[in-house]
């Protein structure tokens, strides 16, 4: 893939991060009791994960507006994806939250998500920060 504008593919990629953390947020914040019924995971749980991921959204979408991302906020960002994709993980092996199969599905599938996100962002630092 040929990047002409590093810093515009970093933007684009924290601006995807941003929509596809608000959507899971307030999924799991607004509709934490379908999410129980059907993926087994405890309300209790999703409903203030998904008011995180609502202000952490607003926070990376406010980041992608930058003209030029300041280098600390994205590594920031990627350090709280690594850390949730992580965490995502612990959850299951050690039996944190006892999701059934579709729950346990959901939360592979955002966890490989953000871990996807983690990786494309500090792929697309390393020549953004080249050049700034």
């Amino acid at each position: 893939m040929t990047r002409t504008d590093p810093t515009l593919f970093l933007r684009r990629v924290l601006g995807l991060d941003a929509m596809a953390s608000g959507a899971t947020g307030l999924l799991m914040a607004f509709a934490a009791d379908p999410l129980e019924t059907y993926l087994g995971l405890d309300a209790t749980f999703t409903q203030p994960a998904g008011l995180f991921l609502i202000a952490y959204a607003l926070g990376v979408a406010a980041l992608a507006l930058r003209p030029r991302p300041p280098r600390p906020l994205v590594l920031a960002v990627i350090a709280i994806n690594v850390l949730w994709a992580v965490e995502s993980g612990l959850t299951l092996a050690l039996g944190w939250l006892e999701p059934n199969a579709l729950g346990i599905a959901f939360v592979i599938a955002q966890a490989a998500v953000v871990a996807g996100f983690a990786a494309l962002q500090a792929w697309a630092l390393r020549p953004a920060a080249a050049t700034a």
